[in-house]
């Protein structure tokens, strides 16, 4: 059957590799006529990733099966100057080797009756992806001796510095009208997520878990949670909406439990959202949307990368106290609750061809006081523009197309008191995104 097939396809190619770091780790937008306007989709009916965004407005999406995906392109560098009193023996600049990231999308709906859809979104989180060469400090100095002649990383570790993280969600999905213009909607939320760090064997005097903190390949873990929503035309030009996602609870990382706060837990935090869409002529639909990530509600990742009260014994660990990395409350990203603001429009030029544009702008999640345990997940941009469109074919199937550009934004802050060599970090990131799908309507 076509819909099975297509099913297992994104399954798997979303287990290959999302790379999405736009407001944090979550996407500027889910669904691609959602991403040409900036991520407005709250309040806004048409396709089939209510799973992902407001389920409640499934159930005016009619009978459809949607497949997509995003040519991703996220540009990192990390640099440090002023190290070791100002004689430079620990600066650097480097830029991430991964740059080029497929992210697939699916969506599916099935009207049961004309009050009741069901259906199924397929789409990914993710971002913490970076692959820094090493070469830009020397191991025996690292040590506090003299050169070694063996090349180390930018945070003094062996070999290659980075981190992949891939969240891949399946929702599915139920809306019911429970009046002709109201809906409400339910998306279980079924979660994988996958996870390496490389790089980081200079903190194991920090964590709780040496063994279980760095180059131990890649490990995986499940979770669930629930999204609901609700839906409603409440004038003729004029309509609402407003959904709330749980936290979603995985199993631990057991190969990195000496690298997450409590042995290895990293779960995807609680957000919601609303929206407002205005039907301001035949042509021209405007909409805004507001999001909020409560990233605060994740230890790993608000957690302080400041030191705590974690006690590194001498001279490789093993560390002491709950606040070493591993521990119950240990140290974390230090990642802020972050607001997200959406702008949208979208005009209907003729009979075939949707045009679309939007601008959004998000809390940056990061403080300097945080560089340099961000320089392996570094998601400071803060603004995109995105522009769109959905041409309809004879058959009544419809082609869409979106592009993003997040623009360079940089956060500059002190080396972390944990990594002593003085000196001030910096990352920086700006990123380009360009996606199709394809809508068969059924």
């Amino acid at each position: 059957m076509k819909f099975t097939r297509v099913f297992a396809f994104m399954a798997l190619a979303g287990l290959a590799g999302s790379a999405f770091a736009t407001n944090g780790y979550f996407s500027h937008g889910y669904g691609m006529k959602a991403k040409g306007k900036a991520g407005v989709s709250t309040a806004v009916t048409g396709d089939t990733f209510g799973g992902a965004n407001n389920p409640a407005t499934m159930a005016y999406a009619g009978n459809q099966l949607e497949l997509g995906v995003d040519l991703f392109s996220p540009i990192r560098e990390y640099s440090r100057t002023g190290s070791a009193g100002g004689a430079g023996y620990f600066d650097g600049d480097v830029e991430s080797d991964s740059n080029y990231f497929l992210v697939p999308e699916f969506g599916y709906n099935h009207m049961v009756n004309n009050d009741l859809a069901l259906g199924v979104t397929v789409y990914g989180n993710g971002g913490m992806n970076t692959d820094y060469p090493s070469g830009q400090t020397d191991l025996g100095m690292c040590a506090g001796g003299a050169p070694s002649g063996q090349a180390g990383n930018m945070l003094c570790g062996m070999g290659s510095l980075g981190v992949d993280l891939v969240q891949l969600i399946v929702a599915p999905t139920a809306a019911y009208k429970i009046a002709p213009n109201h809906s409400i909607g339910i998306s279980p939320l079924i979660g994988y997520q996958r996870f390496k760090a490389e790089g980081l064997q200079a903190f194991s005097a920090l964590s709780l878990d040496p063994a279980n903190l760095s180059n131990n390949g890649y490990d995986d873990s499940f979770g669930f949670g629930v999204r609901v929503g609700y839906y409603g035309k409440v004038a003729p030009t004029v309509s609402i909406g407003a959904a709330y996602a749980s936290k979603m609870n995985f199993d631990s990382f057991d190969e990195y439990s000496g690298l997450f706060a409590q042995q290895g837990s990293f779960d995807i935090p609680e957000n919601y959202n609303f929206g407002v869409a205005w039907q301001a002529t035949p042509q021209l639909m405007l909409g805004v949307d507001y999001q909020r990530i409560n990233y605060s509600g994740v230890n790993s990742v608000s957690n302080t990368s400041q030191p705590p009260a974690c006690m590194p014994v001498p001279p490789y660990g093993p560390a002491m106290g709950d606040q070493c990395l591993g521990g119950s409350n240990g140290i974390g990203f230090g990642w802020s609750d972050v607001n997200v603001y959406k702008f949208g429009a979208e005009y209907k030029y003729n009979q075939n061809w949707l045009l679309r544009a939007g601008y959004s702008h998000n809390d940056n999640p990061i403080s300097s006081s945080d560089v340099t345990f961000n320089s392996i997940a570094p998601a400071v941009i803060t603004d995109h523009v995105t522009l769109g469109f959905t041409y309809t074919v004879a058959s009544g199937d419809e082609l869409t197309m979106s592009y993003m550009h997040g623009f360079k934004n940089d956060v500059t802050g002190p080396v972390n008191m944990y990594f002593p060599v003085g000196g001030t970090d910096k990352i920086q990131m700006y990123q380009n995104a360009l996606g199709v799908a394809y809508s068969w309507k059924m």
